[in-house]
């Protein structure tokens, strides 16, 4: 997946908002919580999701695959792809459909309904 197509993915998401910071990464939001971005590693693209428990440790030591640079490291279950081996862009596109959904569930009822999601 290039860095286009992510951001032309994540925007066909209900709600979603992007800013382009830290860095000069691509970063999605819904109801202003991120739920992915893309940045640099090493002049190349990483894709950076929030993970369930499960896909966390099953996913966290496969080849081109790691925990997330920061946030994983104050013990949130975030993680990287930052090579193509990592997962197939399917693969990632679900990973992000399920991070977004997770950042939507832990949104109040209030901004849901105003947001309509």
């Amino acid at each position: 997946m290039t860095r286009d197509e992510f951001n032309s993915f994540c925007a066909l998401l209900k709600a979603t908002s992007h800013v382009v910071q830290w860095g000069n990464a691509d970063v999605w939001k819904v109801g202003g919580k991120v739920f992915a971005l893309c940045g640099w590693n090493d002049g190349k693209d990483a894709f950076t999701f929030k993970a369930t428990d499960l896909a966390f440790e099953v996913l966290s030591d496969e080849p081109g695959i790691r925990p997330a640079p920061y946030l994983a490291s104050r013990g949130m279950k975030w993680l990287q792809v930052y090579d193509e081996r990592g997962m197939g862009d399917a693969s990632l596109r679900e990973h992000i459909v399920t991070s977004y959904e997770m950042v939507v569930a832990k949104l109040t009822k209030k901004v849901r309904a105003e947001l309509g999601v």
